[in-house]
């Protein structure tokens, strides 16, 4: 099954590290992406930029509305993404905790849905 660990992080927090820990960790963390994508693990990771240089896109009662930055003001911010095979939550949870960042925000660990059963569901050929 795959799971989207989505990798949250305190701007404030990460403001008060060392360029040189910043970069030590980002190795690491690199390092341990590689492994991962290495064993089979990993599917896909990504960084994101700044939330300052997004955009959300909404329609509202048939008007559509394009606003720059995030929708809500939050301490952390989603900073990136890691897409994962595991074989239960439990152990998409315990590869979560190999990641550095957790300790400068959180990473949300959550289940990927089956789009071909979704397909099959709604009467598309998957």
């Amino acid at each position: 099954m795959q799971y989207l660990l989505l990798v949250y992080t305190d701007a404030e927090m990460l403001k008060e590290l060392p360029a040189e820990e910043y970069d030590r960790l980002m190795h690491g963390c690199l390092s341990h992406a590689d492994e991962l994508q290495a064993e089979g693990t990993l599917l896909l990771a990504q960084q994101l930029q700044k939330p300052s240089e997004a955009r959300s896109v909404r329609v509202r009662a048939g008007k559509s509305s394009v606003t720059d930055g995030p929708f809500a003001e939050t301490k952390e911010m989603l900073a990136g993404f890691n897409l994962i095979e595991a074989d239960s939550i439990e152990e998409a949870t315990r590869i979560a905790h190999e990641f550095p960042w957790i300790r400068y925000g959180c990473i949300e660990v959550r289940p990927v849905h089956d789009m071909n059963a979704e397909r099959r569901r709604v009467g598309m050929v998957a």
